[in-house]
């Protein structure tokens, strides 16, 4: 007699269920903290069942992190068009203007998703925090070498602690509910944050 309490599926290729079930774990992660979402759930959101979701992914954590290096990629690949769109001889400053404004866009975009690691600190698994980590490591460095060739210890506090303040300042903006009249005073306090501990542009 055939089962009945399997998860109804529809027939997808394999890469086209991957993604399916990428997709579905992504808006699960969307609202809620990790610890909130469950394997089943995605796995119903994807009309596909637990075990399958193993065919794919490492249970829960590997999916969770799989969302997030997504997400990192994406933002990753949408600041080098957004460089490679200006026009040569632009100003370091301009150049991390435009930074910000695509920041600021990515955070809009999702702006739950982008603010529960920050509100619900150490509920990541460790291999999403050191994805994020590197994520951070790879902008100090690309922000180092687009200002200047220095490497003074100034520098390197004012690039870590520039971060630290976007971020900050993005939370706030998050928690107003992103209005876009509020974009350019956060961009110019950003902007204002960075030549400050600088000192100079070319400092």
């Amino acid at each position: 007699m055939p089962r009945t309490d399997r998860t109804p599926r529809r027939r997808l290729d394999p890469e086209s269920r991957r993604a399916a079930i990428l997709s579905a774990a992504t808006e699960a992660f969307s609202d809620r903290p990790y610890g909130d979402v469950t394997l089943a759930s995605i796995a119903a959101s994807a009309e596909a069942s637990v075990p399958l979701v193993y065919r794919y992914f490492d249970g829960k954590e590997g999916l969770y992190t799989a969302v997030v290096r997504e997400a990192v990629a994406t933002l990753g690949s949408a600041h080098a068009a957004a460089q490679e769109r200006l026009a040569p001889g632009v100003s370091a400053r301009d150049r991390v203007r435009e930074s910000i404004t695509v920041y600021l866009d990515h955070v809009a975009s999702h702006p739950d998703s982008w603010a529960l690691p920050m509100r619900h600190p150490g509920s990541e698994p460790a291999e999403a925090i050191e994805i994020r980590l590197q994520a951070r490591r790879d902008y100090v460095e690309l922000l180092a070498t687009l200002l200047a060739p220095n490497r003074s210890a100034r520098h390197d506090f004012a690039l870590w602690g520039y971060f630290g303040f976007l971020d900050a300042a993005c939370l706030r903006w998050v928690d107003r509910g992103c209005p876009a009249d509020d974009r350019w005073a956060l961009v110019d306090a950003a902007l204002g944050s960075l030549e400050g501990a600088l000192g100079d542009w070319a400092a």
